[in-house]
């Protein structure tokens, strides 16, 4: 053991990478809808190899990590926030600031009675309402204390503790809350509100126009023989009669020609027709009818994938539904939509907003067009805009040291930290103007995130393990009773807002106090319980508005309290 410790103490680098690979491990253990998460797992992996000794951190690393990781949160939220303040997100947007004033207020009134330092309730706000950033942020405003260095050592080992007793009541509230007392409170039965949310988007409407994503897409020939029902109508007329299938006839055969689909032209008895649809509309309402011929050339078509993003004024606003109806949408397919990072149903009642990420498959000349109408195709890349990350998150960071306001008659900063997220949110949202501006690979931002926060948190952990057995002992059990008061009261100030005065959907609901606490395992617990993967559309909006302001709370309730 004397050897290990010595060993940790003089290569610590090493010490963090057993700590996050120990945290991940921890984190992957689920109890029912119940887990740690890696970040959680890489504190208490810190908070446990820390007993065995006393592993030197250095300052800097930790900063580090943890501005990249706010600049990749802020880049990967960047498209979806400025839309979510605008558009149809207004609601869940609105109870997420309801949700996170809330939760702000509540800290620091527990923190007051319990007598709790700055460090401890820092810990009792990040971790009651589930904030891990937030450690970061309290951590550096703790640093800018006018006390002395042993102090504020003391106290950010508070900020981590704080977090550990009270994230584990936090993220199991919230669960409790968001899919079991959530529903009983509003007295619904969440299959039952999923599947009329479901109906109303057109989900479960066969003949809707839009097909899932989750379907292959097919080209085929098709021979018409003198007896086909076909023979006499225009092409126009013939992809009419599967409008709501989406099957489409790109081009034909006509003897030893090969003829581009004129939606006026005439079938013919003899004509091959290369004909696309998903899968499975193909199958079932052309095999048994037609008959399949092989015809390589005819079919020598080139399709094409690509990812674009919705910024065209045209479509933004506008439904799946509508949209498909376009012509130059015909013989393009939507294979998903990804909007603030999170997958959304594909049904022909979901509105597209500006941001949102698209997955499209079709011919390439049709692809084209479509694109420059939905937006801008993104192209992929291996390459990281190194000379703008670095740049924007000097400046963020710049911005955030040098601007102060007042909250309540004290001075507050911003901070390096927040300045961070709210370049990289900057960054984001510029490079849907520009997609050219500032590229990360999905990559590259995943690794900046996940690898990130990963590392500061366990880094964190592994400086404030001295104190834990002595923080422990002090507050005793006490501040596990305050992070229940901590994510129940907010909660339920969100549900009764969005119930009561906006008549939300129960369903979007409930996503969207989940997003309010930046709770994806609460999001998740809702889907299972419902069923259904809707309440994501409560949960995108909410989400990066919630990321942002509860970051910042974590800098703020320690200049309150302090």
């Amino acid at each position: 053991m004397s050897y290990l410790a010595a060993f940790m103490i003089e290569y610590p680098e090493l010490s963090v990478f057993l700590t996050i690979s120990l945290g991940y491990l921890i984190g992957s253990v689920k109890i029912g809808d119940f887990s740690f998460g890696p970040v959680a797992g890489s504190l208490f992996a810190g908070l446990l190899i820390g007993q065995f000794a006393e592993v030197p951190i250095a300052g800097m690393a930790k900063s580090y990590l943890f501005l990249l990781f706010l600049f990749g949160i802020g880049y990967s939220a960047g498209p979806q926030f400025l839309t979510a303040l605008r558009r149809g997100g207004a609601q869940p947007v609105l109870v997420a600031l309801a949700c996170t004033v809330t939760g702000l207020a509540i800290s620091y009134v527990v923190a007051r009675l319990l007598g709790l330092d700055p460090g401890y309730a820092a810990g009792l706000l990040s971790g009651g309402l589930t904030q891990s950033p937030a450690i970061g942020s309290a951590g550096e405003a703790i640093a800018r204390l006018p006390l002395e260095a042993e102090e504020i050592k003391r106290l950010t080992a508070h900020v981590a503790v704080g977090y550990a007793v009270c994230y584990v009541v936090g993220s199991a509230g919230a669960i409790w809350f968001c899919s079991y007392m959530g529903p009983k409170l509003l007295g619904v039965d969440l299959q039952a509100a999923a599947a009329d949310l479901g109906r109303s988007l057109g989900i479960d409407d066969p003949e809707n126009g839009v097909e899932s994503g989750y379907r292959q897409f097919q080209l085929r020939a098709y021979c018409t023989p003198e007896s086909a029902s076909v023979i006499g109508e225009t092409l126009a007329e013939v992809e009419r009669r599967f409008a709501g299938h989406r099957l489409f006839v790109l081009r034909l055969r006509r003897g030893d020609q090969i003829l581009d689909a004129d939606p006026a032209l005439v079938i013919e008895a003899g004509d091959v027709l290369a004909i696309s649809g998903p899968r499975a509309a193909v199958i079932e309402h052309l095999s048994p009818k037609a008959q399949e011929v092989e015809d390589p050339a005819l079919l020598d078509i080139p399709f094409q994938a690509a990812k674009v993003v919705v910024t065209g004024s045209d479509v933004v606003g506008q439904t799946l539904r509508d949209i498909a109806a376009r012509p130059w949408a015909r013989g393009l397919y939507l294979k998903s939509i990804t909007r603030g990072g999170h997958d959304i149903p594909v049904a022909p009642g979901i509105t597209l907003e500006s941001g949102d990420m698209l997955d499209v498959i079709g011919p390439q000349d049709i692809l084209a067009k479509a694109a420059s109408n939905l937006g801008r195709e993104l192209k992929p890349t291996q390459a990281t805009d190194f000379v703008v990350l670095g740049l924007m998150i000097f400046v963020g960071g710049l911005i955030g040291v040098l601007m102060r306001f007042s909250v309540f008659g004290i001075e507050v900063g911003l901070g390096t930290s927040v300045g961070a997220l709210l370049a990289g949110l900057l960054t984001g949202y510029l490079g849907t103007r520009n997609p050219f501006f500032g590229r990360i690979p999905d990559g590259s931002v995943a690794l900046m995130t996940s690898l990130g926060l990963a590392s500061f948190i366990a880094m964190v952990g592994l400086q404030a393990a001295p104190s834990l057995i002595p923080a422990i002992m002090e507050v005793g059990l006490v501040l596990p009773l305050g992070g229940f008061v901590v994510v129940i009261i907010p909660l339920l100030a969100g549900l009764l807002l969005g119930h009561f005065v906006f008549k939300m959907n129960p369903i979007l609901l409930l996503g969207a106090i989940a997003g309010s606490l930046t709770s994806t395992p609460s999001m998740a617990a809702v889907q299972a319980r419902s069923g259904s993967p809707l309440p994501v559309l409560g949960y995108a909006p909410a989400y990066p508005v919630a990321q942002i302001i509860l970051t910042l709370w974590g800098s703020i309730i320690v200049q309150l309290i302090a």
